[in-house]
């Protein structure tokens, strides 16, 4: 989080992002600690958890670790809302429903334990995890509630069948839940990225997911960054007037009709 600085968009806010010991949930618990919001990292890996939040305090951040498995238990969703709330003083402003998993086998290789793993962490836990922070968002006067789609969850490609029909459900439920918690107060939107890498070392190998963006706008795979600054907007009082819109930060990968080169 060196990078960054410190501004006031989400200063006074406490948030809870998933699976946010590295990639995407990092960058968006980095940057709205750096925005003023006092962050839980939650993940299931202790030592990397504890990296996130040394780092964001060292910046003079403010965050909190707890480790959590969501598997899609109503119950491990609850337990991690209630604690996250303890931890952050009894309220929860924000929640970026960030944590999910990707196994990839096609259709007719994929078994009923690996279909149910998937939908557990990506589309049970999350749904749970809001049912739990809902009710005291609304009575706390509002929230924001984040979730994370993907830009296969709109354009087919092979082997990604399971997972990307996990994204689309989440991208459906930011939709209904908008509708749903609108009224009460709490805002419910969704990030759709796109191919997002950390940045290579200088002198790597291309990264096989390059060539999928070869002829889009962008021209390139983006990086974490574009997708916590998307958040940042999303959770902060800029966005008061956004409700239910999926937001593409995909260099222009399903927007924009791809010209072979």
């Amino acid at each position: 989080m060196s990078d960054r600085v410190m501004s006031a968009r989400l200063r006074n806010r406490t948030a809870l992002v998933t699976g946010s010991t590295s990639n995407i949930g990092q960058a968006i618990a980095e940057a709205f600690a750096a925005e003023g919001a006092h962050v839980i990292v939650s993940g299931r890996n202790r030592e990397r958890g504890a990296q996130v939040v040394e780092g964001i305090r060292a910046s003079g951040g403010r965050a909190d670790f707890l480790a959590a498995d969501l598997d899609g238990s109503a119950a491990a969703s609850e337990d991690l809302a209630e604690r996250a709330r303890e931890t952050l003083g009894g309220r929860l402003d924000i929640l970026v429903n960030n944590a999910g998993v990707y196994p990839a086998p096609g259709t007719i290789a994929t078994d009923e334990k690996t279909f149910d793993q998937v939908y557990g962490v990506n589309v049970k836990a999350p749904f749970f995890l809001t049912a739990a922070v809902v009710p005291a968002m609304a009575q706390a006067g509002g929230g924001v509630i984040i979730n994370l789609g993907s830009w296969i969850a709109r354009l087919g490609v092979p082997l990604g069948a399971l997972y990307s029909s996990t994204k689309g459900a989440m991208e459906t439920l930011t939709r209904a839940w908008a509708a749903e918690f609108g009224p009460m107060g709490v805002r419910v939107n969704a990030v759709s990225p796109g191919v997002i890498l950390p940045p290579a070392p200088e002198g790597a190998e291309p990264h096989p997911g390059e060539v999928m963006m070869k002829g889009t706008p962008a021209g390139r795979v983006g990086t974490p960054d574009a997708i916590a600054h998307a958040a940042v907007w999303l959770a902060s009082d800029e966005a008061a007037f956004v409700h239910g819109t999926v937001v593409d930060v995909d260099g222009g990968r399903t927007g924009v009709a791809v010209i072979a080169a």
